[in-house]
């Protein structure tokens, strides 16, 4: 057999076929191995098993590349916004003037949300965790929309799920915020571009007028855009697996929100802002930490610098550091934790130890910073993460319902007891 690998087991040798992808991608199809000798492969963590064939989102670790559908993410953040990247990444391709117009026109006419969800809100205490919050309010659709749980559902009507997701989770995230802070929720005001009505939203006062800086509403859409998608990563793979069980995209995006509510996944900007706290705590002095890091016998590790993906630099880092320094020149925003951060930022840029490590500040650095300026407390980091990934994950889970994949159901290799004899309670 052309192009294939073989695997000899007990003996016997199977030819197995190699997929390669567009972007000479290869990949050894296991498919039929279980089928054909009995035996599985076991891989903790996924960490070399592509799950999928995906035509979303390319990245290239070892070079720096992320691409969306073919278009570098340099591109678009200079380019485009997150709407028209929204549409790209769930649709294929970048939309017309006229489907732009039309998709923008449908999400702002589905912002506002069933009064009912309120009496929800109000059912969680104030100290709730705002993701917690927002996955449960996604859920909830369901039972406002119970259409949503027909598995055969027409395209129209899965596009208007996609609709409505889009325009109501910055509702729901800004909700959750006001929840947290006890304070009555702001209405959508659909006159605003979409960052803009959702900085409305936050932090609005309703007796006084409210005005968002176009520098700050750009830099979070340019956030958005960098956080929409990033291939096939624990909440993107949590979205498809639930919805190959045929589950509702509701409850397949709130399965999502879960799986980057953890601390190893999404709550990595929020962990650079408690490092930068406790760095200011102990009295600000970066060369002291900056030595801590480089120290292999102390426990302390500098957070937002590297990434587990990327093996030279985060392309995205590089985008929204102008967009991080533009916000700060911009707000004038006088904080020794901001001034700490740029003090790590220097130093690790022209440290030879960070240098050739290739430890450069990575997004989570970056847009941790942004967050801050703009006042948006630290457990509200991981939901701004998620109205950013949402694009991405109703991108994933529409292709695998489109492509009929099978329902998710890995093997394992059992390491218990071998069978044995029950055992009366008086006799143990």
């Amino acid at each position: 057999m052309s192009n294939s690998a073989q695997i000899n087991v007990d003996g016997n040798t199977y030819e197995l076929p190699v997929i390669e992808g567009t972007e000479n991608e290869k990949a050894i199809d296991i498919s039929k191995l279980r089928g054909q000798s009995g035996v599985i492969t076991i891989d903790p963590g996924f960490k070399n098993t592509g799950s999928t064939q995906s035509a979303i989102t390319f990245l290239d670790g070892e070079k720096g590349i992320l691409r969306y559908r073919g278009y570098s993410i340099e591109e678009l953040a200079e380019k485009s916004s997150f709407l028209e990247v929204s549409y790209l990444l769930i649709y294929g391709e970048l939309p017309t003037a006229e489907q732009y117009a039309n998709f923008k026109k449908d999400i702002t006419r589905h912002t506002m949300v069933h009064e009912d969800v309120k009496k929800i809100l109000e059912g969680f205490p104030s100290v709730a965790h705002p993701m917690g919050v927002l996955s449960s309010l996604v859920c909830a659709q369901t039972a406002f929309y119970p259409e949503s749980l027909d598995p055969n559902r027409s395209g129209e009507e899965v596009d208007l799920s996609i609709v409505r997701l889009i325009a109501k989770l910055p509702t729901f995230a800004a909700w959750s915020y006001k929840n947290q802070i006890g304070h009555p929720v702001n209405y959508p005001d659909n006159s605003l571009d979409y960052a803009s009505n959702f900085l409305k939203m936050m932090f609005a006062n309703p007796a006084e007028n409210f005005d968002v800086d176009p520098v700050v509403a750009d830099a979070l859409d340019k956030l958005l855009i960098l956080h929409a998608d990033h291939e096939q990563n624990c909440s993107a793979s949590t979205v498809r697996i639930v919805g190959s069980s045929h589950a509702s995209m509701y409850a397949s995006i709130s399965a999502g929100i879960n799986a980057l509510w953890g601390p190893l996944h999404g709550g990595a900007n929020q962990a650079v802002i408690e490092m930068l706290e406790n760095i200011k705590n102990d009295g600000g002095d970066t060369k002291k930490w900056m030595a801590k890091a480089k120290d292999k016998d102390d426990p302390f590790r500098l957070m937002g610098f590297g990434h587990r993906v990327y093996k030279n630099f985060d392309p995205r880092a590089r985008i929204i550091k102008k967009a991080a320094d533009d916000v700060l020149e911009k707000l004038g925003v006088n904080d020794p934790i901001l001034d700490i951060a740029k003090g790590l930022e220097e130093e690790a840029l022209k440290d030879q130890y960070f240098v050739d490590r290739k430890l450069y500040p990575n997004v989570d650095f970056y847009s941790g910073i942004i967050y801050r300026a703009l006042g948006i407390p630290t457990d509200m980091f991981t939901v701004m993460f998620a109205i950013g990934r949402l694009p991405g994950w109703i991108a994933q889970w529409k292709e695998m319902r489109e492509n009929k994949e099978p329902i998710g159901r890995p093997r394992q290799v059992y390491t218990g007891y071998n069978e044995r004899s029950y055992t009366d309670i008086g006799q143990r």
